[in-house]
């Protein structure tokens, strides 16, 4: 909640700074309170995300060649995978572990955890990015965006993936974004359901194929075999 309010109030800030708060007529009044409606849906979502990432699941997904990923999370403590083709990132609160496939093998490259458990370190989800697996914590800054972009083009809908119900947002006419225009459906939950967009001049589609409220703690384990280069401070 104090997420949402925190991106209301600066859309606020925005639109006052834009001259659409101060002697509006009625017709600017209108698309006003239709910017606050926009804003208010995609910071719903973006807030869902957040939350998400304090639950326990297992999430398998398809990609757009076909193969699919797997995102999973743990709490107490706190600790997340990627499975994707060619590699593997797992995290928890002693090593963030990044493992990808080479001539000779698996190798995994480790380094200190993250400082914070809203999301993966920065960049180290840029494989399995370009293996087609966007990670939620991606999703939730282009939602976020989206919220402070008064021009942009916003449509709802709901579904249900994988027997999740889903809100999704057809986002268009985004700027000074990884993406231009996406559709993504967050579920009741918090969990990524389905995204389909250009990102960063690439095209990327996942959907959610499979889901449970349990991990298999193998799944946080490192690759069998992979050779292991420890680069964390000693």
């Amino acid at each position: 909640m104090r997420f949402a309010r925190a991106v209301r109030s600066l859309v606020l800030a925005t639109l006052a700074s834009l001259g659409l708060l101060a002697g509006a007529g009625c017709g600017a009044i209108d698309e006003t309170q239709q910017v606050l409606d926009r804003a208010d849906l995609v910071n719903e979502l973006a807030s869902r995300l957040a939350r998400g990432n304090e639950l326990t699941y297992t999430a398998e997904y398809q990609l757009a060649s076909g193969e699919t990923a797997t995102i999973a999370q743990a709490q107490l403590p706190t600790r997340s995978a990627y499975a994707y083709p060619g590699g593997k990132v797992v995290i928890n609160n002693l090593a963030t572990a990044e493992c990808r496939a080479q001539r000779s093998g698996m190798a995994c490259t480790l380094t200190a955890p993250p400082l914070s458990t809203s999301g993966p370190p920065a960049g180290v989800l840029d494989a399995a990015t370009a293996q087609g697996l966007i990670h939620p914590t991606l999703v939730m800054r282009l939602l976020t965006t989206a919220a402070l972009d008064t021009d942009v083009v916003i449509e709802q809908s709901d579904t249900t993936i994988a027997g999740q119900h889903a809100t999704c947002v057809d986002v268009s006419q985004l700027e000074n974004a990884a993406s231009s225009a996406f559709t993504a459906c967050i579920t009741a939950d918090g969990v990524l359901g389905s995204f389909r967009g250009d990102l960063r001049g690439r095209q990327v589609e996942v959907s959610l194929v499979n889901y449970t409220e349990t991990v298999a703690e193998e799944l946080f384990q490192l690759p069998a075999g992979a050779k292991i280069t420890d680069q964390r401070a000693r």
